[in-house]
């Protein structure tokens, strides 16, 4: 089987350097072309055909974000930066990163292991970048149920009974997350997540994603019967 092929994005040469170095050690990973910003990783990810793509977001001219949703068209990229904030994270997710790993929170296994879960489409997250993507969810979830109790259609979230772990795995269930998501933003594995979700849909009395979904963000009431 052939080693996966690495473009490496940062506009650091000591970072790239030593990412390079690291990844040199292991013989089913092979860095193909480096990049100091985006639009040069745009360039070799065209003639170099990399599987997967290590993306900074601060870089001079083409910065990663203003790259990524091109980067995505050719390669898996994961995110590989000091960038912490929540919306850059969730809109680095929104634009199709599959992962996204802040600098001085990952062990080299971390980043090895992630490189090859995000090519085979497992989504990674370091810690402070799931804490800054839930934090984003749940603040951006707020206007959706403030209008809907504008029309007297909020459901009482404690009425439902649900724990606090169930109220998280809900909250990215409505963000459009997929289990698999989920279990790597929450640090548990898919079955977990899937006992969660049997839980909240008898909570909700819901037989589907989209009818949780509606009753959580309040377009159902709690009480009315729901379809779909």
């Amino acid at each position: 089987m052939p080693p996966l092929r690495i473009l490496i994005a940062d506009d650091n040469p000591v970072v790239r350097a030593g990412l390079a170095a690291l990844l040199a050690t292991h013989e089913d990973l092979q860095v193909v072309a480096q990049a100091a910003n985006g639009g040069e990783a745009l360039a070799l990810a065209r003639s170099h055909h990399p599987d997967v793509v290590l993306l900074d977001v601060r870089m001079p001219g083409v910065d990663g974000i203003s790259a990524l949703p091109h980067l995505v068209q050719l390669a898996q990229v994961l995110m590989l930066t000091y960038s912490q904030e929540s919306e850059v994270v969730r809109e680095s997710l929104l634009l199709g990163a599959g992962g996204y790993l802040v600098h001085g929170e990952f062990t080299p296994d971390d980043l090895t292991r992630a490189i090859r879960d995000v090519h085979e489409g497992r989504p990674h997250f370091t810690p402070t970048a799931a804490g800054a993507l839930l934090a984003e969810l749940r603040g951006s979830s707020h206007p959706q149920r403030i209008v809907a109790q504008s029309s007297e259609r909020v459901p009482n979230h404690a009425s439902f009974g649900l724990s606090s772990r169930e109220v998280e795995v809900m909250d990215l269930i409505a963000s459009g997350m997929t289990n698999q998501q989920i279990a790597a933003t929450c640090f548990i594995s898919e079955k977990t997540v899937k006992n969660h979700i049997n839980r909240i849909f008898a909570k909700l009395h819901s037989a589907s994603r989209s009818e949780a979904i509606a009753r959580w963000l309040g377009t159902i009431r709690s009480g009315a019967p729901g379809h779909g």
